[in-house]
């Protein structure tokens, strides 16, 4: 499916009347298993991101140049429209283009520039932001820096986890009128909360994380949420399993009572396309 086919999708689901939850993908094979099981969208964080390159925290040691060859890989092995976690842009407003630029070359259809400071200060207590002219600055960069219209540009703030509704609605507002297509929000608990941003903003909203007041897919929906993220949990299954599998073998326990553990040959056809490179052995290697 070519890039600009997955950027309409993707827009589509920003611009219907529903509310969905992406799949939170961290490598090919788990972009192809969410795609065959029909999700809309697929979210790569940076934490995954971090956790699955490096094997380190989300604490802001990744590359640019690491973040964007998974990205590829990721966009390379599936049709599923993939929004990703650009965190900061990497640096200030010039490195926030260059960040633009690289993770629309490897291919995603939505990316964040969030106003947090990032990496953490020397000396920092705790989370801070950035001020609001230069968080409206850094989005104005990332609209300026893409070459694709269809690429949707988000800006996400931390407003409602660091400091409450009327802040949140002022970078709301410096962020919505600086071009880009829709508003991630970290750290929304209420309904209140959600209610607020939506009755000053005219972009689609995003939530990060959620509770259960939070969790009627038909309300966020009613209230301007298009994309509710649930977590990253088949990140942290896969590590459990791995972890579980190797403690089992190191332990002596046998690989046949890992047989209902392990994924089945047609899973595995899912994941690897197993079937398709072996008709292609067929056709081009006779």
């Amino acid at each position: 499916m070519l890039l600009s086919e997955r950027r309409a999708r993707y827009r589509r689901v920003l611009q219907g009347d529903a509310c969905v939850h992406p799949a939170s993908v961290f490598d090919a094979m788990s972009a192809r298993i969410a795609e065959s099981l029909g999700f809309e969208v697929g979210m790569f964080a940076g934490s995954t991101a971090s956790a699955t390159v490096l094997g380190a925290p989300d604490i802001i040691v990744l590359t640019l140049t690491e973040f964007a060859d998974q990205i590829l890989r990721i966009c390379r092995a599936s049709a599923l429209p993939l929004m990703v976690d650009a965190d900061h842009g990497y640096g200030n407003a010039l490195n926030v283009m260059r960040t633009v630029e690289e993770c629309e070359s490897a291919g995603v259809c939505g990316l964040t520039i969030e106003d947090t400071v990032l990496p953490a200060a020397f000396g920092a207590k705790g989370e801070a932001m950035i001020s609001v002219p230069e968080f409206a600055a850094k989005l104005r960069a990332a609209v300026a820096a893409r070459q694709d219209p269809s690429l949707v540009v988000i800006g996400r703030t931390n407003g409602l986890k660091l400091a409450g509704i009327p802040e949140t609605i002022e970078r709301v507002n410096a962020a919505q009128d600086t071009g880009v297509d829709a508003i991630f929000l970290v750290g929304g608990t209420t309904r209140a909360e959600i209610e607020a941003v939506h009755k000053v903003c005219r972009l689609p909203l995003i939530l990060g994380g959620g509770t259960p007041e939070l969790s009627d897919k038909a309300w966020l929906a009613a209230h301007g949420v298009r994309v509710a993220l649930q977590g990253h949990q088949p990140l942290y299954a896969s590590v459990k399993a791995v972890y579980d599998t190797l403690k089992h073998l190191r332990e002596g326990g046998s690989t046949a009572a890992l047989a209902d553990k392990v994924a089945s040959e047609a899973l595995l056809d899912v994941a690897l396309k197993q079937k398709q490179y072996k008709g292609w052995q067929g056709e081009y290697l006779k």
